[in-house]
């Protein structure tokens, strides 16, 4: 057994596989009883056992481990920077666990025994690659065993071994099979921990337990995460079910890291790349990441039965030796691995097959975007010409040229469905904050707050022009804030706050400041926009305004391609633009700097009066295409202007519950300057008595 305080990864490993091992501790977490703290880092604190990252704000770990917590909460740390050996520390909520109370009697904690922890708020941190195999476990030989346990000088280090697989105790159909290990010591901690399959470069289980004065331990299968408790009501979305939930988020990050241009470091499907017999079948890990990437872009199979169907109608594929069964179209996807094909031909046809049949597949009206289907078929398009005879590419071009009015039809009549009444709130009363940078101090920052009033004057509330450093302006102008919001706010509905800052101070996180009257994030409890007194091109602003309070809103993103930063186009391009765009500044930043001022100056001066900017700082994960998809559809889901301001409020509520599937948002601002409701007159705003 060795820790990572020995001199990192084992020896007699190659060069790809003690890459993997790196991958794998740098995704290795500690759970701990809330709150935490290095006092308790011995075996007799806080602390609970391992875990690790298996999806972007999820962690898997023992069910044993997790519902020792108190009120479903534990403590989270982890390796945020892989070169240092700092640990963050995040609050997670435990949503689900199988079994989630031990049963009454002297046994141990029952199989599966595992538990899905959800973080309570979002990090940048790296993520294991799961096995989409059923029982790839027992398949494999010797596998290496990782997680947290008590160091001989004290506290808890991150150590590893290698265990050999010796059989199960019960069948692939129980639904209490766990696996037997023998070889290295389980330390006392490593409950929860991965397993990893350095052969093929996958995680296949989760290290249960160890055995009292033996070595070696017993272990869960990966594949037992199936076994999840599949809602009551219909599958119309990955986040209808926790599995898909994380599967889904599991194969897009690694989709995404793979296919991105931004950042040096080893993904797995480099590290897998580089071994012996890379895994993935005859696709090999690059096109299988990319194929599961595209997978989990499409709404989840309607239900296990479905896919299990679709399965049985593909040669040689036999489903119901998979156990427990498929249930996502990563799993489907493993299933093929089994099948014995005549030739390369065969195998690949086998695959495309598949694949036609997920995009034919029975689902909800509108539940299937054109633009996810047309990239699994374009995915498609490419292997059938690369690797299939002419008569069977044809077929498939017929089967598309089937698919395709019909997803068409479902899009037509998606756009057609009401979208419920918009959140007009040019026609509301609402809070207006300036806050200004003083041209003669070096950052000191005057601020005044009105309550803005569409049918009558202004009415300013209370401002200082005295100066202020910016750290202390929320607290300054709380009071201010809760009078303003206390004279326009409606039961059940908050007015809006309108930030009046330069172009420079748009990466001013007013949306995160928190007012003592509620104890919440001011972009939790209500819409938080920007405006600025530049207005740019005057002339085309209610041109370009109008148009997108008309149904199909599209977003841009103008700073960035291939995850690389670049320069926001001249006027000239911009102006090119349909009037309907809303244009997205990825790489805008919280400090942003120059050049990126001057990228959003010409936004003004081409006349747009909406845009969303990222803050968040790009440099700890520099891959953004989750950002680019999701801001997409959070705009073409608004469908108007009008609806912006709720809907960006909407996604930040969410942020603050720790709904994962939002988390993509933190950071976003919303640029919303509606030129028929200018901003108050500068002279209404008075120095209070």
């Amino acid at each position: 057994m060795t820790s990572d305080a020995e001199g990192g990864a084992e020896g007699g490993l190659g060069p790809a596989q003690a890459a993997l091992i790196d991958l794998v501790q740098d995704a290795t977490v500690r759970i701990h009883r809330p709150p935490s703290g290095y006092a308790q880092d011995g075996p007799g604190g806080d602390f609970l056992g391992s875990g690790f990252f298996v999806a972007p704000s999820w962690v898997l770990t023992c069910a044993h481990v997790a519902t020792r917590g108190e009120g479903g909460m534990v403590s989270v740390w982890f390796k945020e920077d892989r070169y240092s050996t700092e640990l963050t520390e995040v609050p997670g909520k435990v949503v689900a666990a199988m079994p989630d109370t031990r049963p009454p009697g002297a046994g141990g904690w029952p199989a599966p025994d595992l538990a899905l922890i959800q973080l309570q708020r979002p990090v940048d941190h790296t993520c294991v690659y799961v096995t989409e195999r059923s029982d790839a476990m027992l398949r494999s030989r010797e596998i290496h065993c990782v997680g947290w346990a008590p160091g001989q000088g004290g506290g808890l280090q991150n150590r590893s071994g290698v265990c050999v697989v010796k059989g199960a105790y019960g069948a692939s159909g129980d639904a209490e099979q766990v696996v037997r290990l023998d070889g290295d010591w389980v330390e006392l901690g490593m409950s929860g921990g991965p397993l990893v399959d350095l052969v093929r470069g996958e995680v296949v289980g989760v290290i249960k337990s160890r055995l009292d004065g033996h070595q070696g331990g017993t272990a869960v299968g990966i594949e037992r995460l199936r076994t999840l408790k599949v809602p009551s009501t219909p599958v119309e979305a990955e986040t209808d079910d926790i599995y898909q939930s994380v599967f889904h988020a599991h194969d897009r990050y690694h989709a995404d890291r793979h296919n991105s241009s931004a950042g040096a470091e080893r993904t797995w499907t480099d590290a897998q790349s580089e071994l012996p017999v890379p895994p993935g079948g005859i696709l090999g890990p690059r096109l299988r990441v990319d194929l599961l990437g595209r997978l989990a872009e499409l709404t989840p199979p309607a239900s296990t039965r479905s896919l299990l169907v679709l399965l049985d109608t593909l040669p040689g594929v036999y489903s119901r030796d998979h156990r427990p069964a498929p249930r996502g179209w990563r799993d489907g996807l493993g299933a093929l691995y089994d099948t014995r094909a005549r030739d390369r031909e065969a195998r690949f046809e086998l695959i495309v097959r598949y694949c036609m049949g997920v995009l034919a597949a029975d689902r909800p009206c509108g539940q299937l975007s054109v633009r996810n289907a047309k990239a699994l078929w374009g995915w498609v398009k490419r292997i059938a010409e690369a690797e299939l005879p002419r008569d069977l590419r044809r077929r498939l071009d017929l089967e598309w040229a089937d698919i395709r009015p019909r997803l068409e039809q479902n899009r037509q009549q998606a756009a057609l469905a009401p979208a419920g009444e918009p959140v007009l709130y040019g026609a509301r009363d609402c809070v207006v904050l300036h806050v200004d940078l003083q041209g003669w101090a070096r950052d000191q920052y005057d601020w005044r707050v009105a309550v803005n009033r569409q049918a009558a004057e202004a009415e300013p509330v209370d401002e200082d022009s005295r100066g202020a450093p910016l750290g202390t302006v929320p607290d300054r102008l709380a009071a201010a804030l809760t009078e303003a919001f206390r004279r326009c706010d409606e039961p059940g509905s908050p007015a809006m706050l309108q930030v009046v800052v330069a172009p420079a101070l748009f990466g001013l996180p007013v949306d995160d400041w928190v007012l003592p009257s509620d104890g919440q994030r001011l972009g939790a409890v209500r819409p938080v926009v920007l405006r600025t007194s530049y207005e740019g091109a005057a002339e085309e602003r209610p041109a370009r305004w109008d148009a997108g309070l008309e149904p199909g809103i599209r977003a841009e993103v103008v700073d960035c391609e291939d995850d690389l930063r670049v320069r926001v186009p001249e006027v000239t391009r911009l102006s090119t633009l349909a009037r309907e765009t809303v244009p997205v500044l990825c790489r805008h930043g919280s400090r942003p700097d120059s050049d990126i001022t001057a990228g959003v100056v010409r936004l003004l001066d081409t006349g747009f009066g909406v845009a969303l900017l990222q803050r968040r700082a790009a440099e700890a994960d520099p891959v953004c295409r989750e950002f680019h998809r999701r801001v997409a559809e959070a705009v073409a889901d608004a469908r108007t202007h009008d609806r912006l301001p709720w809907k960006i409020h909407q996604l930040r509520r969410g942020v603050s519950a720790g709904r994962t599937e939002m988390y993509w948002s933190a950071g976003a601002a919303l640029y919303f300057d509606d030129p028929h409701h200018p901003l108050p007159d500068p002279g209404y705003f008075l120095e209070a008595p």
